[in-house]
C-alpha cells in the first residue's frame, strides 16, 4: 500500500482543471508550470510522510502566487524549506509571510518532524487562481471571491477533498485557516457530510499583517485548539 507521502504526491501530479471559469480568471496550478516543484513535493512528502500514520487536516484557501504557488507546498516558502525543513536548496527563493507564522508554530509545536506525524496541510482548493485587475495586472484570486467562481469549482473542491480523505486523513476535526474559508468549507461540509467538526484559525496572512505585534499569542491559540487543551 503506498505510504501517506507518495499518495499525496500521486495527487499533485494528477490534479488538473480544466472547465470554464468565469471571465477573467485562471487557474494556477504550480506541478504544470514549474518541473522544480514536482521535485520538491517529492522530496518533501517523502520525508515526512513517509508512513500509513493517520492526519488530522489544516485547510488552507488555496495556493498563493508566492506560497504554494511557487515551491508547491502549503505555507512553505523556500527560506522555511531549507532551514525548518532540512532540504537541498532549490534554484530559486521565495518569501511568504504566511510561511513565517505557521513555522513558528510548527517550531512552538515541537518541530517540522513531531507536527508532520501529526498534521497534513492543504488547501479547500488544492489549486490557485489569478485575475486581472483594473491596472492590467495579474494578482491572487481566492475560490470564494466571486459566486460564479465558487459554484464552478465546488464539483472540484468536493472531489480533491474526499480523494485526500482517502490518504488516512482523520475525518473526526479539520482546522480551517481563516474565518471565510471555514464558512464556505462548512457549507460544503453540511452538504457532503466529510469532517465531524469544523475548527477556524486566524489565516497565518492575517496574523502577520495586522496582528504581528501578538503574533505569540495567536500561535499559542493554535497550540491549545491543535492539541485540544
Amino acid at each position: 500500500m503506498p505510504t501517506f507521502g507518495q499518495q499525496v504526491i500521486n495527487f499533485h501530479q494528477s490534479l488538473h482543471f480544466s472547465s470554464a471559469l468565469p471571465r477573467g480568471i485562471k487557474v494556477m496550478n504550480p506541478v504544470e508550470e514549474n518541473d522544480e516543484i514536482i521535485e520538491n513535493i517529492k522530496r518533501f512528502y517523502t520525508k515526512f510522510f513517509g508512513d500509513h500514520r493517520s492526519r488530522r487536516f489544516l485547510i488552507g484557501i488555496n495556493p498563493g502566487r508566492f506560497g504554494a504557488g511557487q515551491t508547491g507546498l502549503p505555507f512553505t516558502d523556500t527560506k522555511r524549506l531549507a532551514e525548518n525543513c532540512g532540504l537541498p536548496p532549490v534554484s530559486f527563493s521565495s518569501h511568504e509571510p504566511s510561511s513565517v507564522f505557521i513555522y513558528e508554530m510548527i517550531n512552538a509545536f515541537g518541530g517540522v518532524q513531531a507536527f508532520y506525524k501529526q498534521f497534513y496541510i492543504n488547501s479547500v482548493c488544492p489549486l490557485g487562481f489569478i485575475q486581472r485587475n483594473k491596472k492590467g495586472n495579474w494578482v491572487n484570486c481566492n475560490y470564494y471571491d466571486f459566486p460564479e467562481l465558487f459554484e464552478a469549482l465546488k464539483p472540484f473542491i468536493v472531489t480533491t477533498l474526499k480523494k485526500q480523505i482517502t490518504f488516512g486523513i482523520d475525518t473526526s476535526v479539520c482546522y480551517s485557516l481563516g474565518k471565510k474559508n471555514a464558512k464556505f468549507l462548512s457549507k460544503i461540509n453540511a452538504e457532503e457530510h466529510l469532517f465531524e467538526k469544523i475548527v477556524p484559525l486566524p489565516h497565518p496572512r492575517y496574523v502577520i499583517q495586522y496582528k504581528f505585534k501578538e503574533k505569540d499569542t495567536f500561535i499559542m491559540a493554535y497550540l491549545q485548539k491543535l492539541m485540544g487543551l
